[in-house]
């Protein structure tokens, strides 16, 4: 079975520079290479094809592929990450930052993430580039199964955005969205919850209305009552 655009499909792969790897969803990988974050879950990530879950170089070489083979790829900057923009390179007072900056820290200004290069003085070299811009990369990639349960592949598009693990319901085009405890209070789910909305009309068929549950229960003291999961938010198309 050859994938086409539009499919939802398991894929595993690494990702390195010049033979470092920087991402993997194999854990024994990352193990081996020195690279394991213990925080990190190792898993099979679920992409749409076509629906720029990854990068466009990977996105692209995934039509046409078969399920079980390993495939390898080498993808230029401007299929990857873009070139360096040195415009992106800025100088900040020290005095900016709420905590003293040191090399490699991130930052967020304006809405880009970027990271700490350099600190002189009471100056600090804010590097707003990707960190993988302008670097030529090579992906080893494996689809291990297509997804076909559209609750599977919405439950993905919100891991995909929120990096948070969802429940989900679908029953006569109404797809029930459980939300964890917390979720309120996280940045990623406020700042995707939209995104997230959009992406799964776009790309799940048979979905017609979206229910966003949380349920709160009364605490045992008189602290202000905790979301735990189930009551209805309406969604943001």
């Amino acid at each position: 079975m050859s994938i086409k655009e539009g499919d939802f499909v398991k894929i595993n792969y690494t990702g390195s520079v010049d033979g470092n790897i920087f991402d993997t969803t194999y854990e024994e990988v990352a193990k081996e290479d020195g690279s394991y974050i213990e925080e990190k879950t190792y898993k099979p990530i679920t992409i749409c094809v076509g629906g720029n879950h990854v990068i466009p170089g990977l996105d692209e070489d995934l039509v046409d592929k078969e399920i079980g083979q390993e495939y390898e790829i080498t993808i230029a900057p401007e299929k990857a990450y873009g070139e360096r923009d040195d415009n992106l390179v800025k100088s900040v007072n020290v005095k900016d930052f709420k905590e003293k900056p040191t090399v490699g820290m991130r930052v967020t200004s304006e809405g880009r993430q970027g990271f700490v290069t350099n600190v002189i003085g009471s100056r600090a070299v804010v590097d707003f580039n990707h960190m993988l811009a302008g670097k030529t990369l090579q992906y080893k990639y494996t689809i291990e199964e297509v997804v076909e349960d559209p609750v599977e592949k919405a439950e993905s598009v919100l891991d995909l955005f929120t990096g948070r693990e969802f429940e989900a319901t679908l029953e006569d085009g109404k797809l029930t969205i459980i939300l964890p405890p917390g979720i309120t209070y996280d940045q990623r789910w406020m700042m995707g919850k939209g995104m997230c909305v959009h992406q799964i009309f776009e790309y799940v068929d048979g979905i017609e209305e979206i229910e966003l549950k949380e349920t709160f229960k009364k605490p045992k003291n008189d602290a202000e009552p905790e979301p735990v999961t189930e009551s209805p938010e309406p969604a943001e198309e």
